[in-house]
């Protein structure tokens, strides 16, 4: 029997393994600098997968990490949890076990501090990348300075959004408080919310649609920079031989460069393991839908800390996204848990959205490191990963992309 698998083409420099918005950023940051770039991607087209429908802010100001003090009390939630924004899928699965004790370490006030700062640092280098970006190249995708309010609903929660106000105001980020008069002033839509007691407001925070955006960037890497892309590339092996990493397919397709970056979200730790390579990442399954604007849409972009919910406003529509579910896999939306996030964005702003007509709903395994910042280092010779952006990987893309490539080419 004749085998059908294609020979391994050379050429390229760098192949980038996923193509959602942080492989797309990387593959810019790395055609910029004059290097050949492949772009392979299991699904059909790019950001198909936990880049489609997230919740669509970039969230610049707004890094702080998971875990810090208020995680102790947080715990019985997160472990019994079941209908709440939070909830636990409990496994006695190594990786799960090692992943929560890791996570568990970094649940002090110098965890958090150390994680948001590092966190922050990264989400500043990736809005000078963007703003340089799209001078260069002007993509369309709804992309508004429309700044952010973090809703709360008591004046405790205030107090603790207070110190990391001022934890971050030495890195130049603009936020403040303000109370429920004043943030409804920013935002009318707000004087639909009377549970609200005050907010803090981030003017400078933008937003967009992240799959928009993707494809308007693939098409400018493939027309200018001539990045190739493989879609439907299902990577089974990833290994070195004679000074080149060779991928193959699940249907024989094999390609092969110098140099591979992976980016592939949260398969990326299953990916790099038979290469005695363990990433601590865990999959927090997310929702989000997208609905017409309601009669009282908001322009401004929306936290809701109680029900842990964004809205964001995009173009007609308004995106909600929100839940929480640790260690669930299955990236398949659960009806139940999609008619749940509908009942709580009802609950909190009546009139944001139309909710009788959404347009779409989706989930997605967000890739979170137990320190909620990304990994980005080089692993080997010519192997370097930009993986584990958690939520923030819309916000964290274009400067991890910088990072990551910088740091494989040996510029860092």
């Amino acid at each position: 029997m004749t085998s059908t698998a294609v020979p391994a083409p050379t050429g390229h420099d760098l192949i980038i393994i996923g193509a959602g918005v942080v492989g797309l950023a990387s593959a810019y940051a790395a055609a910029r600098r004059g290097r050949s770039v492949l772009l392979v991607d299991r699904n059909a087209g790019p950001a198909l997968g936990t880049s489609f429908a997230n919740g669509a802010q970039l969230s610049y100001a707004y890094t702080d990490a998971m875990a810090g003090p208020a995680t102790w009390g947080q715990l019985p939630e997160m472990v019994f949890g079941r209908n709440g924004p939070f909830r636990t899928r409990w496994s006695a699965d190594p990786g799960f076990v090692r992943w929560g004790l890791a996570f568990l370490r970094q649940a002090s006030t110098g965890g958090l501090h150390r994680n948001t700062l590092a966190t922050l640092e990264l989400a500043l280098e990736s809005r000078q990348a963007m703003q340089a970006l799209l001078q260069q190249h002007p993509i369309d995708f709804d992309h508004v300075v429309s700044g952010k309010l973090h809703l709360y609903p008591s004046a405790e929660g205030m107090q603790g959004a207070a110190s990391m106000i001022a934890l971050k105001r030495t890195s130049g980020v603009q936020q403040r408080l303000v109370d429920a008069a004043e943030a409804i002033a920013i935002e009318p839509a707000l004087a639909g919310a009377p549970w609200l007691a005050g907010a803090v407001y981030s003017p400078d925070e933008e937003a967009g649609d992240p799959y928009r955006f993707s494809q308007g960037l693939l098409a400018v890497l493939q027309s200018q920079y001539g990045v190739q892309a493989d879609f439907d590339f299902h990577t089974q092996s990833l290994q070195r031989r004679n000074g080149h990493w060779q991928l193959q397919a699940g249907d024989g397709r094999r390609v092969q460069a110098p140099q591979v970056l992976v980016c592939a979200g949260i398969d990326s730790a299953a990916l790099l393991r038979p290469l005695r390579i363990r990433m601590p990442l865990m999959a927090i399954k997310g929702y989000s839908f997208t609905a017409p604007c309601g009669a009282n849409a908001p322009q401004v972009s929306l936290t809701d800390t109680k029900r842990k919910l964004v809205f964001c406003r995009l173009g007609n529509s308004i995106r909600v996204a929100g839940l929480a579910d640790l260690n669930d896999w299955n990236p398949a939306p659960e009806p139940a848990r999609l008619a749940q996030l509908v009942a709580m964005a009802r609950a909190s702003l009546p009139e944001a959205a139309d909710y009788d007509h959404i347009q779409s709903s989706w989930a997605g395994l967000r890739p979170v490191t137990p320190f909620s910042s990304p990994i980005i280092r080089t692993l080997g010779e010519g192997l370097g990963c930009n993986i584990g952006h958690g939520m923030l990987g819309w916000t964290l893309a274009m400067g991890s992309g910088e990072r990551a490539v910088a740091q494989l080419l040996g510029d860092a």
